[in-house]
């Protein structure tokens, strides 16, 4: 069976939206079976500086739920990153945008964490950086609201390319 990549997620600065992300994907992924359960998950921003420390209230929003990303150092998003991934998600268009401009090539499969989601509702995840708590559990919700379809989504990729 071919190697399959690993999922990146990007924000900004890898210190909100991202991490969250990327504890709510990899934590639904260990109920898959594999091998989906196998994926690692990582996360990177567009602007990010390495080794900054996950800002509190994402940590908080994401201990209400039992997902501990406390340990989570900032990294930029690079292209070796990009050419490893099986799939990259991002939390807005310009997020995308600026990857799409970046990176030679830019990845197959580049979307937004919320692209697989009825058309009706809304594709981006606002920064709460800053904010208080509540923004971060809302950003938190819509992502959680996401994992559903990105399943899906991953289920097909990773049959694709077993095929």
């Amino acid at each position: 069976m071919p190697k399959i990549g690993s999922i990146i997620i990007v924000c900004t600065a890898n210190i909100c939206r991202s991490p969250m992300a990327e504890g709510l994907l990899a934590h639904a992924l260990t109920g898959q079976e594999e091998p989906l359960r196998s994926i690692r998950v990582l996360s990177a921003g567009v602007a990010a500086r390495v080794g900054d420390r996950v800002s509190e209230n994402s940590v908080l929003a994401m201990k209400k739920v039992g997902i501990d990303i406390a340990a989570h150092r900032a990294q930029p998003l690079t292209q070796e990153l990009l050419d490893d991934a099986l799939a990259v998600f991002c939390m807005t268009e310009s997020h995308r945008t600026v990857i799409e401009l970046q990176a030679t090539p830019p990845p197959a499969e580049l979307h937004l964490l919320r692209d697989f989601l009825p058309p009706s509702v809304s594709r981006e995840i606002a920064d709460p950086f800053g904010g208080p708590l509540r923004l971060y559990e809302a950003s938190r919700d819509e992502m959680v609201e996401a994992i559903p379809s990105l399943l899906a989504h991953l289920r097909k990729l990773v049959a694709a390319s077993a095929s």
